[in-house]
């Protein structure tokens, strides 16, 4: 009889292990929504063209005849287009406007889109499919970028550009030899201004330095220097620090040695019009290793890529930009599957592979220390590699930042970016009008200068 009992003990013992294990196995006791004999397919939006758009095929491809086979998932790209088209398309979509599709199981979104696709209760809380521990394997404020304005962590990082310092150091090396200008005194922007000046003299009349985005470029000072550029109601150039950014570009625009081009900085590096320029680390792949003068000679262009430059009295704060991923809510399966993609996707193995080869950071603590692995590092241009190192520089040192997010920024970006642009050519060309005519530059600059920083402010 006691026999009888122990084995009747032993086996609920045992029956209650196995349901504590299915318990905690399949998600606190559900069972998993996945089957294999009948997969789920899911359709993905994304932005990502050329070279990006081959690995995240590669990688789609790998999930499918894998992780996807083996637990019932199919990923299916349904649309790729540019930002602003495919933030077009989600937008008809979500005003169902006619002839709109439907919307995607998951999407590459920026946090404008994001916050409309939030407020439409379209978006799926993350931290219903990822565990606190996963989530706190992603860099914090890249993750902070995604949660939008209500704190719920919407958007998962997949990858993110910053901006770096890009130095011809063929053209550099002859003016330092003969100037005693050194790469250190680049780290900071007032020792690209001294540089940019010496320059213009020692070049006979070239510039220096080009910023890609005047509006980042003011908005990452400000934060260096402890302010808020741009807010909902618009720009802050009431502040103190405003006159030392317009300083910074205005008076070397117009004299010489900062150049004035609607572009990225790369063309101006092609042709030896530049030494260097402050741009996206994402431009990486289109700099030049050969420069052609307006000759047709060449020479090699070797890059120093070197890391934000600090406003002197400032902090190493640096911009980031990128999109993240997404899940549009559905039902408890896909958005389960979706989730089980994501976390593929982003493991620190797969998201090297999306970015070591372009110029984006990856988006974990692990993947930052698996790049710096010497096989990674070897597979890569000299060019990325040499982003990386100065990349991984940054997250070390600097802390990142994001921009607000709010209706109309777009558009108060590129307004700035083309009002500063038109002043300092409309007083460029002034200028040098009258030094052709015979008039000493200062009484030129302060000729076509003043009030232009009052009525530039007045108008904004």
């Amino acid at each position: 009889m006691f026999t009888q009992i122990g084995i009747i003990k032993r086996t609920l013992c045992l029956v209650l292990l196995v349901c504590l294990a299915v318990f905690v196995f399949t998600g606190c006791g559900k069972k998993d929504p996945l089957d294999p004999a009948n997969p789920l397919t899911l359709t993905f939006w994304h932005p990502y063209t050329q070279q990006m758009q081959t690995v995240i095929d590669e990688l789609i491809k790998e999930f499918n005849e894998t992780v996807g086979a083996k637990r019932g998932v199919i990923v299916h790209t349904d649309y790729i287009a540019d930002v602003p088209v495919l933030h077009e398309k989600i937008r008809a979509a979500i005003n169902g406007d006619p002839g709109s599709p439907g919307l995607p199981d998951i999407a590459v979104i920026y946090p404008k889109i994001g916050i409309s696709l939030a407020e439409a209760g379209l978006l799926t809380d993350l931290s219903s499919l990822f565990t606190p521990n996963e989530l706190a394997q992603y860099i914090p404020a890249f993750m902070e970028e995604g949660k939008l304005n209500d704190g719920i962590p919407y958007i998962l990082p997949i990858a993110k550009s910053t901006e770096v310092l890009y130095v011809n150091t063929t053209l550099f090396d002859r003016f330092a030899t003969d100037t005693g200008v050194t790469l250190t005194q680049l780290a900071t922007f007032e020792g690209i201004l001294d540089a940019s000046a010496k320059y213009y003299d020692w070049s006979g009349g070239k510039d220096f330095f080009h910023i890609v985005d005047l509006f980042n470029y003011a908005m990452t000072g400000y934060e260096q220097l402890g302010d808020k550029f741009v807010t909902p109601s618009g720009l802050n150039l009431g502040s103190p620090l405003w006159p030392r950014m317009w300083d910074a570009y205005y008076p070397p625009a117009v004299r010489g040695g900062v150049a004035v081009f609607d572009n990225y900085g790369n063309y101006l590096m092609a042709t030896g019009e530049i030494v260097c320029a402050l741009g996206t680390s994402a431009s990486i792949t289109y700099y030049p290793s050969t420069v052609i003068y307006g000759d047709n000679t060449e020479e090699d262009c070797i890059l120093a890529i070197l890391p934000q430059p600090v406003h002197e009295g400032g902090q190493k704060i640096a911009l980031q930009r990128g999109g993240g991923l997404c899940i549009i809510k559905s039902n408890n399966s896909k958005e389960y599957a979706a989730g089980l993609f994501l976390k593929w996707l982003t493991q620190p193995d797969n998201n090297l592979r999306f970015t070591a080869h372009t110029g984006y950071m990856p988006v974990t603590e692990a993947a930052f220390d698996g790049f710096i692995a010497k096989d990674l590092m070897d597979k890569t241009s000299a060019n990325v590699a040499t982003l990386f190192e100065t990349i991984i520089e940054m997250h070390n040192e600097y802390t990142f930042y994001y921009p607000p997010v709010f209706d109309g920024f777009d558009r108060l970006q590129a307004a700035y970016n083309q009002s500063m642009r038109q002043t300092a050519t409309a007083s460029r060309r002034e200028y040098r009008g009258l030094l052709n005519n015979g008039a000493n530059p200062s009484s030129a600059y302060d000729s076509v200068s003043t009030g232009v920083f009052e009525k530039f402010r007045a108008v904004q």
